[in-house]
Protein backbone atom coordinates (compact mmCIF):
# COMPACT_ATOMS: atom_id res chain seq x y z
CA UNK A 1 0.00 0.00 0.00
CA UNK A 2 3.05 2.57 0.86
CA UNK A 3 3.92 2.15 -3.20
CA UNK A 4 0.62 2.97 -4.39
CA UNK A 5 0.37 5.88 -1.59
CA UNK A 6 3.86 7.19 -2.82
CA UNK A 7 3.10 7.29 -6.49
CA UNK A 8 -0.10 8.57 -6.13
CA UNK A 9 1.49 11.45 -4.47
CA UNK A 10 3.88 11.80 -7.13
CA UNK A 11 1.39 11.95 -9.80
CA UNK A 12 -0.63 14.27 -7.98
CA UNK A 13 2.15 16.39 -7.47
CA UNK A 14 3.38 16.48 -11.26
CA UNK A 15 -0.68 17.19 -12.48
CA UNK A 16 -0.82 20.19 -10.03
CA UNK A 17 2.84 21.71 -11.60
CA UNK A 18 0.82 21.55 -14.77
CA UNK A 19 -2.37 23.15 -13.74
CA UNK A 20 -0.24 25.13 -11.79
CA UNK A 21 2.04 26.52 -14.77
CA UNK A 22 -0.54 26.03 -17.32
CA UNK A 23 -2.40 29.01 -16.47
CA UNK A 24 0.45 31.41 -16.17
CA UNK A 25 1.18 30.92 -19.87
CA UNK A 26 -2.72 31.85 -20.36
CA UNK A 27 -1.51 34.99 -18.37
CA UNK A 28 1.58 35.36 -20.72
CA UNK A 29 -0.83 34.63 -23.72
CA UNK A 30 -3.63 37.10 -22.75
CA UNK A 31 -0.82 39.97 -22.54
CA UNK A 32 1.13 39.00 -25.87
CA UNK A 33 0.50 42.12 -28.77
CA UNK A 34 -1.82 41.34 -31.14
CA UNK A 35 1.18 41.60 -34.23
CA UNK A 36 3.62 39.29 -32.10
CA UNK A 37 2.51 35.80 -34.06
CA UNK A 38 5.43 34.27 -33.24
CA UNK A 39 5.89 34.41 -29.69
CA UNK A 40 2.36 33.57 -29.61
CA UNK A 41 2.14 30.60 -31.56
CA UNK A 42 5.12 29.96 -29.29
CA UNK A 43 2.86 30.17 -25.90
CA UNK A 44 -0.27 28.21 -28.02
CA UNK A 45 2.58 25.38 -28.13
CA UNK A 46 3.57 24.97 -24.42
CA UNK A 47 -0.17 25.58 -23.24
CA UNK A 48 -0.70 22.77 -25.83
CA UNK A 49 1.44 20.28 -24.84
CA UNK A 50 1.55 21.28 -21.33
CA UNK A 51 -2.77 20.56 -21.53
CA UNK A 52 -1.66 16.83 -23.14
CA UNK A 53 1.00 15.80 -20.24
CA UNK A 54 -0.96 17.23 -16.97
CA UNK A 55 -4.23 14.69 -18.37
CA UNK A 56 -1.59 12.28 -18.70
CA UNK A 57 -0.42 12.40 -15.39
CA UNK A 58 -3.93 12.98 -14.29
CA UNK A 59 -4.88 9.90 -14.90
CA UNK A 60 -2.64 7.61 -13.04
CA UNK A 61 -3.39 10.23 -10.11
CA UNK A 62 -6.57 9.25 -10.38
CA UNK A 63 -6.64 6.03 -10.95
CA UNK A 64 -3.93 5.18 -7.99
CA UNK A 65 -6.53 7.56 -5.43
CA UNK A 66 -9.18 5.07 -6.52
CA UNK A 67 -6.74 1.99 -5.72
CA UNK A 68 -6.15 3.42 -2.67
CA UNK A 69 -9.93 4.38 -1.82
CA UNK A 70 -11.84 1.22 -2.93
CA UNK A 71 -9.11 -1.74 -2.69
CA UNK A 72 -7.21 -0.44 0.47
CA UNK A 73 -10.63 1.17 1.71
CA UNK A 74 -8.30 4.39 3.06
CA UNK A 75 -11.60 6.51 4.22
CA UNK A 76 -14.33 3.84 5.02
CA UNK A 77 -16.33 3.95 8.00
CA UNK A 78 -16.79 7.05 10.84
CA UNK A 79 -14.97 9.82 10.85
CA UNK A 80 -14.34 10.41 7.52
CA UNK A 81 -15.73 13.26 6.28
CA UNK A 82 -12.11 14.65 5.15
CA UNK A 83 -12.57 11.81 2.20
CA UNK A 84 -15.60 13.39 0.77
CA UNK A 85 -14.86 17.04 0.83
CA UNK A 86 -11.14 15.46 -0.63
CA UNK A 87 -13.27 14.25 -2.96
CA UNK A 88 -15.45 16.65 -4.02
CA UNK A 89 -12.25 19.47 -4.46
CA UNK A 90 -10.71 16.28 -7.10
CA UNK A 91 -13.76 17.01 -8.76
CA UNK A 92 -13.48 20.64 -9.04
CA UNK A 93 -9.60 19.99 -9.91
CA UNK A 94 -10.88 17.63 -12.76
CA UNK A 95 -13.25 21.22 -13.91
CA UNK A 96 -10.74 23.69 -13.42
CA UNK A 97 -8.54 21.13 -16.04
CA UNK A 98 -11.29 21.16 -18.15
CA UNK A 99 -11.77 24.24 -18.43
CA UNK A 100 -7.78 24.81 -18.98
CA UNK A 101 -8.93 23.33 -22.49
CA UNK A 102 -11.69 25.55 -22.68
CA UNK A 103 -9.54 28.73 -22.67
CA UNK A 104 -6.99 27.19 -24.66
CA UNK A 105 -9.66 26.88 -27.37
CA UNK A 106 -10.33 30.63 -26.83
CA UNK A 107 -6.92 31.48 -27.52
CA UNK A 108 -6.12 28.73 -30.37
CA UNK A 109 -9.99 30.64 -32.15
CA UNK A 110 -8.63 34.37 -30.81
CA UNK A 111 -11.80 34.47 -29.02
CA UNK A 112 -10.32 34.98 -25.86
CA UNK A 113 -11.83 38.19 -24.16
CA UNK A 114 -10.11 37.43 -20.59
CA UNK A 115 -7.63 40.00 -19.68
CA UNK A 116 -4.22 39.82 -18.04
CA UNK A 117 -5.77 40.31 -14.89
CA UNK A 118 -8.62 37.55 -14.69
CA UNK A 119 -6.12 34.94 -15.29
CA UNK A 120 -3.86 35.70 -12.91
CA UNK A 121 -6.48 35.40 -10.37
CA UNK A 122 -7.61 32.21 -12.29
CA UNK A 123 -3.57 31.05 -11.79
CA UNK A 124 -4.44 30.63 -8.05
CA UNK A 125 -7.45 28.73 -8.00
CA UNK A 126 -5.21 25.34 -8.57
CA UNK A 127 -2.97 26.33 -5.60
CA UNK A 128 -6.25 26.73 -3.35
CA UNK A 129 -7.53 22.97 -4.85
CA UNK A 130 -3.80 21.60 -3.91
CA UNK A 131 -3.49 23.19 -0.57
CA UNK A 132 -6.88 22.02 0.33
CA UNK A 133 -7.09 19.04 -0.66
CA UNK A 134 -3.40 18.41 1.19
CA UNK A 135 -4.76 20.03 4.92
CA UNK A 136 -7.77 17.86 3.95
CA UNK A 137 -5.60 14.75 3.59
CA UNK A 138 -3.02 15.17 6.36
CA UNK A 139 -4.95 16.71 8.91
CA UNK A 140 -8.15 14.94 8.67
CA UNK A 141 -10.51 17.53 10.51
CA UNK A 142 -13.77 15.65 10.39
Amino acid sequence: MLWVKAFHIVFVAAWFAALFYLPRIFVNLASVPADSHAERERLLMMARRLYRFGGLLMIPALGLGLVLWLYYGIGRGPGNGWLHAKLLLVVGAIGYHHACRSLLRRFEQFTNRRSERWFRVFNETAVLFFAAIVVLVVVKPF
